[in-house]
């Protein structure tokens, strides 16, 4: 049923990737880098980092009207577990790799954007420990017939 525990936990997902649009990465004062133009580092800076974000959200979304079938829900949850991994690391990953153009005089500062993934895999986590059990108590009422 759609009501249930882990579809509350999987839009609380959806909204920690979408709330990498309002939250930036870090913020700096360098103008000289890439990443830090406008001083903010999101994920409109990158494309990668962009299609992380909206695979996440639509990952996460899509698995809450899989409630019918739920080993491939719980999949569907796993893989958004994934993408909240990757979607941080990535971002550090490009940050350091263009990290040389900034001197030392100009401080990087993170931001609420950088830990909202680690929000988004609680959720999922938890989102995929309901899904379990509520397929083990399917299979339990399945035993008794």
């Amino acid at each position: 049923m759609i009501q249930r525990i882990q579809s509350i936990f999987l839009f609380l997902s959806a909204a920690t990737f979408g709330g990498q649009f309002i939250f930036p990465f870090a913020s700096s004062q360098a103008k000289e880098s890439v990443f830090f133009a406008d001083s903010i580092y999101n994920i409109q800076d990158h494309v990668g980092l962009l299609v992380l974000t909206i695979l996440g959200i639509v990952t996460a979304l899509g698995a809450i009207f899989l409630f019918r079938n739920r080993p491939v829900q719980l999949r569907i949850t796993y893989l958004s577990i994934v993408l909240a991994i990757i979607l941080p690391v990535l971002a550090v990953l490009l940050f350091l790799n263009a990290g040389h153009q900034l001197d030392d005089a100009n401080a990087v500062n993170d931001q609420f954007g950088l830990y909202l993934p680690i929000l988004g895999i609680v959720f999922s986590g938890l989102a995929a420990r309901f899904i379990k059990k509520d397929d083990n108590l399917v299979k339990s009422m399945d035993r008794l017939r």
